[in-house]
C-alpha cells in the first residue's frame, strides 16, 4: 500500500515537470505556505492559472525516543483571481523507538484545502485571508473520521519587514485521529520575516501553539528561510523546538517547489 502511494505520488511529480511550462517573473520565496518552513503562512495564493508544485521533509524528534519522517507531496492551483485550491497526500515513516516498538509506514490519508484572499493590504488595513483544510479517513495511517478546519490569515508588511497572525480551529469527528499529521483542535501563531533582495532570501521568525485531541497546549518556535534558487523554484529549510513539556522535541523541515503553468488551463492571450 505505501510502495503503491509512493509511486503515484511520484507520477505526479514528474507528469508535472514534463508537462508544464516555467511561469516568468515568478518572486515566490516571499509566499509563506502552511508548513514551509514554519507553521505560519501568509495571506496571499498562487496567481490565477499558476501550479504549484511542493515536495516537503519533515523530521520530528518525539520526547518519548520517537521519530517521526514526512513526505507531504502537495499541488496546488490559482483557480480564479485570489484564491487557490490544492491536494496533499502525506507519506509517513513512524519509528516509535525503544526496544521492539518497530516501524510503521503508510498513508495519513489525503488532505484537500482551499484558500482566498479578501484584499492586498492598505495604509489602515491588512492583507486578510481565509484557509479551509478537509482531512479525509483514507489510508492505513489516517484518521478515522473526517476533519477540517477553519484558518483566519493576517498579514501586514513595513517595507522588507512583515508580520503574519493565524488563527485556526478544528471541526468534524475526534474519534481515532492520526499519530501524524492531524488536524489540531485549534492552532494559533505569530511570525516576522524579513526579506533580504538581493539575495532571494527571506528569513522568519515564528511563534506558536496548538493543541491535539484535548492532550494540553503545545507551545514552540520556529525559524526558518526560504530561497529563491531559479526564477520558478524555491528551497526552504526551518526548525522548531517545543518550549513547555508537551509537542516533539523538536522538528526540521527541508523543501522544494516549482511554479508552472499548462498551456491547455490558459486564456488564449496568455499562452
Amino acid at each position: 500500500m505505501f510502495v503503491r502511494h509512493l509511486i503515484a505520488c511520484a507520477a505526479v511529480v514528474v507528469g508535472a515537470a514534463v508537462t508544464g511550462r516555467p511561469l516568468a517573473a515568478q518572486i515566490d520565496y516571499r509566499n509563506l505556505d502552511e508548513g514551509r518552513p514554519v507553521t505560519t503562512e501568509d495571506a496571499y495564493p498562487v496567481e490565477r492559472y499558476a501550479f504549484e508544485l511542493v515536495l516537503p521533509y519533515v523530521y520530528e524528534n518525539e520526547r518519548g525516543g520517537g521519530r517521526t519522517h514526512l513526505l507531504i507531496p502537495e499541488l496546488a492551483y490559482g483557480v480564479v483571481p485570489n484564491m487557490q485550491v490544492g491536494v496533499e497526500l502525506p507519506l509517513v515513516v513512524l519509528d516509535r523507538g525503544g526496544p521492539g516498538a518497530g516501524t510503521d509506514l503508510g498513508f495519513a490519508g489525503p488532505r484537500l484545502f482551499a484558500l482566498y484572499n479578501f484584499n492586498t493590504e492598505t495604509p489602515t488595513l491588512p492583507a486578510l485571508a481565509i484557509r479551509t483544510d478537509l482531512a479525509l479517513p483514507l489510508g492505513d495511517m489516517a484518521g478515522d473520521d473526517v476533519r477540517m478546519s477553519l484558518t483566519g490569515i493576517a498579514t501586514r508588511g513595513w517595507g522588507r519587514t512583515r508580520a503574519h497572525f493565524n488563527a485556526a480551529v478544528g471541526l468534524g469527528g475526534d474519534g481515532g485521529v492520526p499519530a501524524v499529521h492531524g488536524i489540531p483542535d485549534w492552532a494559533a501563531s505569530v511570525a516576522v520575516d524579513r526579506t533580504f533582495l538581493r539575495r532571494s532570501l527571506i528569513v522568519i521568525g515564528e511563534l506558536g501553539a496548538r493543541e491535539h485531541a484535548g492532550d494540553g497546549t503545545e507551545v514552540t518556535v520556529g525559524l526558518g528561510a526560504r530561497m529563491q534558487l531559479t526564477p520558478t523554484i524555491v528551497l526552504d529549510a526551518g526548525a522548531e523546538r517545543r518550549l513547555g513539556d508537551r509537542g516533539p522535541d523538536f522538528g526540521l523541515t527541508f523543501g522544494l517547489s516549482h511554479a508552472f503553468a499548462l498551456a491547455a488551463l490558459m486564456p488564449r492571450g496568455a499562452r
